[in-house]
């Protein structure tokens, strides 16, 4: 009975100290993470006051993102042997200059994705991959301050696909305006006087006009996080029909030295292109289709994979 009563008290005695060890442990980290918090702050405030200083900005970081599967005998699933895979990678690019009384910035997007299934019982079937993301954009805005905030500007701005029916269609913005920068991240084009050049084969359908730009770009830098979001909007005077907006935005969070886990995702609306789509490529397309009697879906796509930050 004794040695059980020793044994209970040491058990005790061991669970409190333990118990004193780890509060103690917990008390000793939580002053260390204040101090590296405090630490980090004080890099950001330096970090701002590097980006704001005159000169070139340059920078890029992407996502790539990939898989591969092969499947034999899997009868559980409607194609029990097949071979699939996709791989697709986006790359944020930009290069800004910033001076006392003017700045240039300019920007560049690519997301390219591959996708393919091919069924091994099936030998008619197409085993190579096939387009399944195709994103270009580029552009340039100069502005002239007149204050801190805000300048007199001017904007390109030229989109279009690479894999297959380049420039068909393509879209260049040209206009003028201001800019507005309320952060040192953020850039907010408003341009009233823009014309929206459409180069495609299909003129009936296609169609420029003259509108209003509006352009909202936020790209930051968060210790491993990088972030880039923005929205391009086209309203034309002439008819709604003809306006066009996309807002796509970039995720890398970096793991180990340059690599980390990337998200990607965009989201876009152009009734033109839907229109184009019902007429001429649908699996069954509608000849007599119009704007006004077309769904004009959203358009969406997403990649997720491992990041490199050059």
């Amino acid at each position: 009975m004794k040695k059980l009563l020793f044994t209970l008290s040491a058990f005790f005695v061991l669970a409190a100290s333990m118990a004193q060890t780890e509060e103690e442990l917990k008390a000793q980290i939580a002053p260390k993470k204040d101090s590296i918090a405090a630490i980090q702050g004080r890099v950001n405030a330096l970090q701002a006051q590097l980006d704001a200083l005159p000169g070139w900005k340059i920078g890029a970081f992407g996502t790539i993102g990939g898989n591969f599967s092969n499947f034999d005998n899997w009868y559980a699933q409607g194609i029990p042997n097949n071979s699939s895979g996709n791989i697709g990678f986006t790359v944020n690019a930009y290069a800004n200059l910033q001076e006392e009384k003017f700045f240039w910035r300019n920007a560049a997007t690519v997301n390219l994705a591959w996708v393919k299934l091919d069924d091994k019982d099936d030998p008619t079937d197409d085993d190579s991959f096939r387009q399944a993301t195709d994103v270009f954009n580029i552009s340039s805005l100069y502005g002239r301050k007149l204050s801190e905030k805000f300048a007199i500007s001017t904007l390109a701005e030229y989109r279009t696909t690479l894999l297959s029916n380049f420039n068909d269609p393509g879209y260049l913005d040209l206009g003028i305006g201001a800019t507005w920068t309320p952060i040192t991240d953020l850039v907010v084009v408003i341009h009233p006087l823009n014309y929206n050049f459409v180069f495609s084969s299909e003129d009936t359908i296609f169609e420029s006009s003259l509108g209003a730009k509006i352009v909202a770009d936020y790209t930051k830098k968060i210790g491993a996080v990088n972030f880039k979001s923005n929205l391009s909007l086209f309203q034309s005077y002439e008819s709604s029909d003809l306006s066009n907006w996309t807002w796509t935005n970039s995720f890398g969070y970096t793991l180990w030295k340059m690599i980390g886990v990337g998200f990607d995702f965009g989201l876009r609306n152009n009734k033109q292109e839907t229109l184009n789509y019902v007429v001429n490529n649908a699996p069954t397309p509608d000849p007599n289709a119009t704007f006004d009697t077309i769904d004009n879906k959203l358009q969406t796509y997403w990649t997720l994979g491992l990041s490199y930050k050059f």
